[in-house]
This record gives C-alpha cells, structure tokens and sequence, in this order.
C-alpha cells in the first residue's frame, strides 16, 4: 500500500520536504517570521506536525530553507532590473530594484532577530539573489561591463559604487523595519536620481590621482 500523500500536496514531483518548505515560504510571506511555528507550518502543509522532522534536523534548518525560498520568490515576481538604458538610467532602475527587494524581504529578517541560529543558516546556503550572485556582485558585474565599455572611470572603486548604492536601500529601508512600520517604503524619485548623480559624479570624471578612493584630508 502506497504511502498516503499530505493534504494540500501537489500531484507530480514534489517532494514533501518541498511541499514544506513551500508552505512555510508561503506563511512568511503572508505573516512574517516572528512567532511562527512548526505547527502552523505543518497545518499549512496538511501533515502531521511530528511528521516534519522525518524531514529536516530542526525548526531552524526549514525556517533558513524557506526564508531563502521566500527571498528567491520575491525577486521572481519582481523580475530584473533593465540595462539596456543609460548609465545613469540603470543605476536609478538598480537603485530602485533593491529598494523593492529590501522593503518585500526584510520584515521577515527584522522577526528572526532572536533567533541568530536560522540567520546563521540562512547564510550558509546560496545567495538566493540574482542568480547566486547576490545585488552586491551582479552590481559590481555590470559596472565591469559599463567600464570596458568606457562610461565608466578605469580607477573608479565599483565595489565601493556597490556598497553605497546599496548601502543607501539599508539605509531608507530597515530602520522602518525595526519600527515595527509595516507600510511600503515611498522614496521619492528625485531621491533615487540624486543618489545616483552623486556617485556618478565620482566614477564619470577625469581621472583623480593616487589609489581609488583616497582622498586628502582637510585640517
């Protein structure tokens, strides 16, 4: 006799790790992680809450699994940001591209705050950003490109241009998080534009001297 399938399962391949993985994806993202339990994530499943540990070494190992399936299903549905405009037309869409993410994912972070095990897991798994590359890298990836195609500076520090860029979305966006604000984060479009000047008044003009991002200090 077959073994009984869970309620709620998908016919086809899934397996039922995935079909749990799936369920728990599915409530952060309606509710976030604070406060979430094996069993509101086995009644989602339709199994048996003891039947999820047949599956996984511990709560923290799904809620890190899922948390990365709930990251991954973000930056689907938002889809990548285009390159095929100016320079500064990218930046902004980047810009404005990582400002969505951060504002759908990090609620979910800011709840597992007490819980540095599954964050530590979490980080152990691929980057489920940007094809494994994560926004750091892909930025960095594209500016490479922008350089050899000359709009770019040869000594401009692109890994600084993708700190701050980014740094900029953490900057706008988490401490609303911590706040326990829940609402979308509104950044004015004359903002996303003067972030973006600003750094490209770094990385456009002549050549300075000395190492990239050196610079003299007043008295």
């Amino acid at each position: 006799m077959s073994p009984r399938r869970a309620a709620g399962l998908p016919d086809g391949d899934v397996s039922l790790r995935d079909h749990l993985i799936t369920a728990a994806a599915r409530l952060i993202a309606e509710r976030g992680t604070a406060g979430l339990t094996v069993r509101d994530i086995a009644r989602a499943a339709g199994v048996a809450y003891g039947g999820l540990y047949n599956h996984f070494a511990d709560k923290e190992e799904l809620l890190a699994l899922a948390l990365h399936a709930h990251v991954r299903a973000v930056e689907h549905d938002l889809g990548a940001p285009p390159t095929d405009g100016t320079l500064a037309e990218n930046l902004r869409a980047f810009v404005r591209h990582a400002l969505a993410v951060h504002t759908a994912i990090l609620p979910a972070f800011a709840g597992l705050v007490g819980n540095p095990d599954v964050l530590a897991r979490f980080d152990a798994l691929p980057n489920p950003l940007a094809g494994g590359r994560g926004l750091h890298t892909a930025l960095v990836d594209y500016l490479e490109v922008e350089r050899e195609r000359g709009a770019v500076r040869r000594d401009a520090d692109l890994d600084a241009v993708a700190t701050l860029l980014i740094g900029a979305c953490h900057d706008l966006v988490l401490p609303r998080m911590y706040r326990g604000v829940r609402a979308p984060v509104e950044v004015p479009a004359d903002r996303v534009a003067a972030l973006v000047a600003t750094v490209l008044d770094g990385i456009t003009g002549p050549a300075r001297g000395g190492p990239p991002g050196r610079r003299t200090r007043s008295r």
